[in-house]
């Protein structure tokens, strides 16, 4: 419970960066409300991406012949919040079954095999449970549009440092007939595309015309923005073209030009909009 409460200080502290044995990897907060209790209990869990507004996590308990107690909270009581980054969220559990599960926690172990292991060692079935997204819109975050826009920044950031982190293991192991882009990369890879079409869309359409309206003056620089936000699409279709393809090599290649223009882009939206976000008010 200790070694619990020191990371979740951490990662609220941190805006979902932690130390330790869980740094550089997937982890969020779910609270669940106590099957007997009724009281809200709170645990950090590794999850994987799975679409936006759904991740999975699985109830591996670390390899112990019984459900964590988390598990058995939300199956009574399905309705949880979820901290990702710095945003907070409510969510409905789904526990997944049949060949849908199998098919996720194939997924998992291909990505990592210490998910099999510990099945094996559980001697159980592993639950695998999809947290969706309860409401449409943006999760809960930072109060002002500028704090919101940085965050939502450091979230793409971070993720797609991860991403190339493990594109890059997946070619140094890709040898051999057969060796191509496991199936949970393709989805990490996928969501984050579809992540960032929705981001830019939102700006494009809502965003940058507020923006215009208050401040006419503004039309060059924004102009430059949405010149990005193509400049990027193309690069998000390249990228699932070469999914398509399966070749590791030609991931990270694809990987690194998108990591190279939507690095700049970020940089260069915040340096334009954060100070003017400020100054307005917003």
């Amino acid at each position: 419970m200790d070694f619990n409460a020191k990371i979740i200080e951490e990662f609220r502290a941190g805006g979902g960066r932690v130390g330790g044995p869980f740094e550089g990897g997937r982890l969020l907060l779910l609270t669940t409300v106590g099957a007997r209790s009724g009281a809200p209990h709170t645990t950090p869990l590794g999850y994987l991406p799975d679409g936006v507004g759904r991740v999975l996590v699985i109830a591996s308990a670390g390899g112990s012949p019984k459900h964590p107690d988390w598990f058995r909270n939300l199956v009574a009581n399905p309705r949880v919040t979820v901290e990702s980054d710095a945003f907070t969220y409510e969510a409905d559990a789904v526990v997944l079954t049949g060949a849908e599960r199998d098919r996720a926690f194939a997924r998992a172990a291909g990505a990592d095999p210490g998910w099999a292991r510990h099945e094996a060692a559980a001697g159980r079935r592993l639950p695998v449970v999809a947290l969706v997204q309860a409401a449409a819109g943006p999760p809960g975050g930072p109060a002002s549009p500028s704090a919101m826009l940085v965050a939502v920044h450091d979230a793409f950031r971070r993720e797609l440092e991860l991403i190339r982190r493990e594109v890059a293991a997946t070619g140094a192991g890709a040898t051999g007939a057969g060796a191509g882009v496991g199936a949970q990369l393709r989805v990490n890879c996928l969501t984050l595309c579809q992540g960032l079409g929705h981001h830019h869309a939102g700006e494009d359409q809502l965003m940058f015309p507020s923006l215009e309206g208050r401040r006419p003056g503004l039309g060059p620089a924004l102009d430059g923005l949405r010149d990005d936000h193509a400049a990027i699409a193309e690069l998000l279709d390249e990228l699932r073209r070469v999914l398509d393809g399966g070749d590791p090599a030609a991931l990270l290649d694809e990987v690194d030009r998108l990591t190279a223009a939507l690095l700049g882009h970020l940089d260069r939206e915040e340096e334009r909009l954060v100070p003017l976000l400020d100054e307005m008010g917003l």
